[in-house]
């Protein structure tokens, strides 16, 4: 399934200055699989070692939060858009 990735400013440096990319899979966890095979770099700002999302991290299918459907398991569908935003403190 093609499903349309958003990728914010502050990842773009690790996406080689990519706004959105258009990868295939079924599920939250193979379209970020497919976006870390082609920027190395996004693994380590995303995920952490065991492989799970950072803690600071949502990503959102069709504006809703995985954490509330199925997880990196959620389907996806064709032409889905798949959008990560890391959360961002300051004072």
């Amino acid at each position: 399934m093609a499903v349309v990735v958003k990728i914010p400013t502050q990842l773009r440096a690790a996406a080689g200055g990519e706004a959105e990319t258009v990868l295939d899979g079924a599920t939250v966890q193979e379209v970020l699989d497919g976006l870390f095979e082609r920027f190395e770099e996004l693994r380590t700002r995303i995920s952490d070692d065991d492989g799970s999302l950072r803690r600071f991290v949502n990503v959102y299918l069709a504006g809703e939060d995985i954490r509330f459907l199925d997880g990196l398991q959620t389907p996806v569908s064709d032409g889905a858009e798949l959008t990560i935003l890391p959360a961002v403190a300051g004072g």
